[in-house]
């Protein structure tokens, strides 16, 4: 193997991480055979999700093939390295609890979390613990230099996460939101730096974390 490939793949990023493991939870890439089971929790909390997110709202719920449209679409977003978009599963992986996102928009050396869970599964911690585990992917294979999360400053479940994971309520945006109904919400940001990640109680959290291949990276 010539000196500049082996340079070059010294140099390839490790990520990103198709599957995270925590204690009770599988967070991974969406798969087309997810469609049937997303489109069902999705429907399912179309009112709980459609309080705070506009996608999720209006009368017509989207099918099978509506979803399975999104998870293709996201799929190859995420193949592409252009956003990662993560369903979060029970253990076993046969129960979907609910979606989330280390999302790119935000530009270069930053990821924006975002999460919404099954309104059946509500109150048990999942939001808490699957932002724990991306941040920490966040951090330790990504190598960002920030994460940040926003919400609707209504939302006290939302915010919850973030303050229980020792990120900084660092200000708040007016008329950020928009709600799809011509008005607009103020929106929270909280972020945590990567100098502020080492001791954080994402750092902490235990997790398991492999590649396209199922190499190990955390």
């Amino acid at each position: 193997m010539g000196s500049s490939m082996a340079d070059a793949m010294a140099a390839a990023p490790r990520g990103p991480a198709y599957r995270i493991e925590t204690d009770r939870l599988v967070i991974r890439c969406y798969e087309p055979g997810d469609a049937a089971q997303f489109n069902a929790g999705l429907c399912a909390s179309w009112d709980h999700v459609g309080e705070w997110l506009p996608f999720a709202r209006g009368d017509q719920k989207p099918s099978v093939a509506d979803s399975l449209a999104g998870l293709r679409r996201w799929r190859g977003q995420f193949d592409l390295d252009r956003d990662y978009v993560y369903g979060i599963f029970t253990s076993d992986g046969r129960t979907f609890l609910g979606s989330t996102g280390l999302h790119t928009r935000r530009g270069a050396g930053v990821r924006e979390i975002g999460y919404w869970v099954h309104v059946d599964h509500i109150g048990k911690g999942y939001a808490t613990e699957s932002t724990a585990a991306l941040v920490k992917v966040a951090f330790e294979v990504d190598q960002v230099r920030q994460v940040k999360i926003f919400c609707d400053v209504a939302n006290v479940r939302s915010a919850a996460v973030p303050r229980k994971l020792g990120f900084t309520h660092e200000a708040t945006l007016r008329e950020h939101v928009d709600n799809g109904e011509q008005a607009r919400a103020d929106a929270m940001l909280w972020t945590m730096l990567a100098r502020e990640y080492a001791g954080s109680v994402p750092s902490r959290a235990t997790v398991r974390a492999y590649d396209v291949l199922g190499e190990l990276l955390l």
